[in-house]
C-alpha cells in the first residue's frame, strides 16, 4: 500500500533515508526529554528511525486519513494512543503530554509551516527542541539575524525564546511529487536564559507592527502606539534584535491599542 501525495495538504513525501537520518539525528541525546512528537509522518521515512530511538517515547499526529491507515498497519508501535489522527494546529498538546517537556520533529507541510511555528510560541516552555524541514527561504527567515534582509516577524518572535541553527538543506529531487522549491533544515532549542522582560502580548504586537511597515523607519511605522522619543525609533525593524524590541515595548504606555 502506497499513500498517494495530496496536494490539498501540501504533501511531499521525503524519499532519501539519507537525509531522513540526518533529521532525526538533529535531535539531542535524551537527558533534556524523553517525549517527541513527530508532526505529519506520512508513510513514516522519519518514523522508522525515530523508533529506534528507544531512549525517546515518540507519538505521531497526522491529519491525512490514508497515512493514519497506513501508520497503524506498518508501524505496530503506535497502534494505540501514541499515533494521533488529528489537526496539529488544533490539538491540545497537553492531552499527550500533560505538563512534560517534548521536543518536535517533522517534514512540515510547506503551506503551513509558520503557523506551526506560532503554535509551538504557545508550548515554548514545554517544547524544548524542534528539528524541521519546510521551504527554504522560511528556514533562512527564521535563523536570520538583525541586519539581515531575511530577518521578520517570526525571527523576532521564536529568537526570544530559542536559539535557532540552521542545518542543512535538500533539492526538489528528493521528494515525491518534487515540489517546486528547495528545502532546509532547522533546529531550534529552547534557550532558558533568554526571559522576555515585557509584556508578551504587546512585544508580540509591537513587532508585527514594526514589520509590516519595514520600509519606514520605526518612529512612522510605531506612530500609532505614541511612543516617546528614543533613539531607537530612527532605526527600522530589520535593524533591532529581541532585546531592542523588549525596550521599545516597555516604552509603550497603556493606551488601550493592541495592533493586528
Amino acid at each position: 500500500m502506497q499513500v498517494r501525495a495530496k496536494k490539498s495538504l501540501g504533501q511531499h513525501f521525503l524519499n532519501d533515508l539519507d537525509a531522513a537520518k540526518r533529521i532525526v539525528d538533529g535531535l539531542q541525546p535524551a537527558g533534556a526529554y524523553t517525549k517527541v512528537l513527530e508532526i505529519g509522518p506520512g508513510m513514516g521515512v522519519l518514523t522508522q528511525f525515530l523508533v529506534k530511538k528507544t531512549e525517546y517515547e515518540t507519538s505521531l499526529i497526522e491529519i491525512d486519513k490514508e497515512s493514519v491507515d497506513y501508520l497503524r498497519k506498518n508501524y505496530l508501535e503506535f497502534t494505540g494512543p501514541r499515533l494521533i489522527d488529528g489537526d496539529f494546529l488544533r490539538y491540545p498538546l497537553e492531552n499527550i503530554f500533560g505538563e512534560e517537556k517534548f521536543a518536535i520533529v517533522g517534514n512540515f507541510p510547506y503551506f503551513i509551516s509558520t503557523q506551526i511555528f506560532f503554535r509551538i510560541l504557545e508550548y515554548k516552555d514545554q517544547c524544548i527542541e524542534v528539528v524541521g524541514m519546510l521551504q527554504k527561504e522560511v528556514a533562512v527567515r527564521l535563523a536570520a539575524k538583525p541586519g539581515n534582509k531575511d530577518y521578520g516577524i517570526l525571527s523576532v518572535l521564536l529568537q526570544a525564546f530559542y536559539d535557532i541553527e540552521y542545518l542543512f538543506s535538500l533539492g526538489p529531487e528528493v521528494f515525491t511529487p518534487p515540489p517546486k522549491v528547495n528545502s532546509g533544515v532547522i533546529r531550534l532549542v529552547r534557550n532558558w536564559d533568554k526571559k522576555l522582560e515585557c509584556d508578551p502580548a504587546k512585544f508580540k504586537s509591537l513587532v508585527k507592527m514594526a514589520f509590516n511597515q519595514r520600509r519606514k523607519t520605526l518612529r512612522n511605522a510605531l506612530r500609532a502606539l505614541q511612543l516617546p522619543d528614543h533613539p531607537l525609533l530612527n532605526k527600522r525593524a530589520e535593524q533591532l534584535g529581541v532585546a531592542e524590541f523588549t525596550e521599545l515595548t516597555i516604552l509603550w504606555k497603556d493606551n488601550g491599542y493592541l495592533g493586528a
